[in-house]
């Protein structure tokens, strides 16, 4: 940034800019969630499949996920009340036609106008907390954001089973609406503009290859855990998806003003922490899609019941992330990572000794204590990446962390359902077997079905632990090192001393 600028971001007060657009984010990251205990109510309104239905939140996350690599050149086209105002305007007016939609075609609709407000917000956000704060003071500001991207979807099941209980389906846009609209009186008042603009030209062929590479490779493992590995259209899009975004990464490397820089890269440290965010996400997936699954299928609980398990975890991390960043401003990222990738292991590993007896109990204590351990995770192993980055390449960091998280959340998913639905299958005959079942008796083949998928389960959780396992290990290699702005600064300030000591 200029001196001016950054004279000017100083002077301007942090709290209501950063209340804004976390309150964007929050609604955006609620609304994401909200779907999924809601699909049997709207496939049973709107007369539709369960295949077809999987567009509402499929789609949604495809607009997402194919608009974050591009968030870099917004950010830098357009000032950050520009930006945000369409965002949350795009957000909003989608949440609407959702809310009315009198079909199936215009509520898919609604959702990808929805997407494409929300796959901006996000990233924009963390581009504004790393322009705000400085080095010594980001991670008690991007705990606040870790608030926003772990509660928020935490809490989104058990309000939608609670809704689709007692009221229609269209009820959960009609609770997100009003949060919008007054998120977008709140950025006409108090948002200012933060981000540095640098009137970058639009790549069009580069805008193309992204969207079929990334678009390509979300929808491939999105579906792969349904349709399977080898059928045709996973297959197809999964080529299309890593051939563009082959040509995509190329074009990038050497374009003297690319839209998503890859040179990111170069810095160990983000490169290091990325990794890790990787794994952590893959891990952080498990007990979010397996234990509804298990509660549901196995124990026979309601939704509105495996939502409210899923609570009390939610609402400890929601409380220990602004903990956790003012930690991560004194001490750094490794111990805190190293810390919560044991608990995170131990935990793991506690949900694949499942059985048809486990109590709901033991279930809520130990992804409440899971929970902890992941609030030591997320947002510092992600602040010690950016901050290895020098300012000018912050939009490209916070929008590359965002689209490998959003594909590392697409291809574990789709890897966790493969492995569950696999050893289901595997395992039910050694079931039939070592528990003497008839298949012909109706009831002792569901017991077994039961039995099996209690099996894949555990086998899914197995492989989740074992991604723990590895982001554990690389965690202690992650070190506190200086910002190239903060190493000239060390360097000035040492040229000055032995200036000093000369004379």
């Amino acid at each position: 940034m200029s001196q001016t600028t950054t004279e000017s971001v100083r002077q301007i007060k942090k709290g209501p800019v950063l209340g804004v657009i976390l309150l964007g984010a929050f609604v955006a990251l609620l609304n994401q969630t909200l779907m999924n205990v809601a699909l049997p109510p709207i496939m049973k309104d709107l007369n539709i499949t369960a295949s077809t239905a999987q567009w509402i939140t499929t789609g949604f996350m495809l607009v997402n996920g194919v608009l974050i690599p591009i968030t870099a050149f917004l950010m830098e086209r357009f000032s950050t009340r520009q930006l945000f105002l369409t965002a949350i305007t795009l957000f909003a007016a989608g949440t609407l036609i959702c809310a009315i939609a009198p079909g199936f075609t215009v509520l898919i609709l609604g959702r990808v106008v929805q997407a494409a407000g929300a796959g901006i917000i996000m990233p924009l956000l963390t581009t504004v907390v790393l322009a705000l704060f400085p080095v010594e003071k980001r991670g008690g500001a991007m705990g606040l954001i870790g608030v926003a991207m772990v509660f928020a979807p935490a809490i989104g099941p058990t309000l939608s089973g609670w809704v689709v209980e007692n009221y229609s389906w269209r009820v959960l846009f009609y609770i997100v609406l009003p949060i919008a609209v007054i998120d977008i009186i709140f950025a006409f008042i108090f948002l200012k503009n933060v981000t540095k603009q640098t009137f970058p030209k639009i790549d069009i062929l580069a805008v193309m290859l992204s969207t079929l590479g990334f678009g390509g490779i979300l929808y491939g493992f999105s579906t792969a855990g349904n349709n399977g590995w080898t059928s045709l259209p996973v297959v197809a899009t999964l080529a299309v998806g890593f051939v563009s975004l082959s040509l995509f990464v190329w074009r990038e490397l050497v374009s003297e003003k690319p839209m998503l820089d890859f040179r990111v890269f170069k810095s160990g440290i983000f490169s290091l922490t990325t990794v890790i965010n990787i794994m952590v996400t893959v891990a952080m997936f498990a007990p979010m899609l397996l234990i509804p699954i298990y509660l549901q299928n196995i124990l026979g609980f309601s939704p509105l019941e495996s939502g409210l398990m899923l609570l009390p975890g939610a609402i400890i991390m929601g409380i220990m992330s602004p903990i956790t960043g003012k930690i991560f401003d004194k001490v750094g990222a490794r111990w805190l990572a190293v810390v919560g990738l044991l608990i995170t292991v131990v935990t793991t590993f506690m949900f694949t000794q499942l059985s048809d007896s486990t109590s709901y109990l033991y279930l809520l204590v130990v992804y409440s204590i899971r929970m902890f351990g992941m609030s030591m995770l997320m947002m510092p192993i992600m602040t010690a990446g950016l901050n290895a980055l020098p300012q000018r390449l912050n939009p490209h960091g916070t929008a590359m962390v965002n689209t490998v998280r959003a594909v590392a959340g697409a291809i574990g998913t789709a890897f966790l359902v493969t492995v569950m639905t696999k050893q289901t299958e595997n395992s039910m005959k050694d079931v039939i077997l070592s528990h003497h079942l008839n298949p012909a008796d109706k009831s002792e083949l569901a017991k077994a079905v039961n039995l099996a998928q209690i099996n894949g389960i555990n086998d899914a959780f197995m492989v989740a632990t074992a991604f723990a396992v590895v982001a554990l290990i690389l965690a202690f290699f992650i070190r506190r090192n200086k910002t190239p702005e903060e190493e000239t600064k060390s360097n000035i300030r040492q040229s000055h001393k032995v200036a000093l000591d000369r004379a």
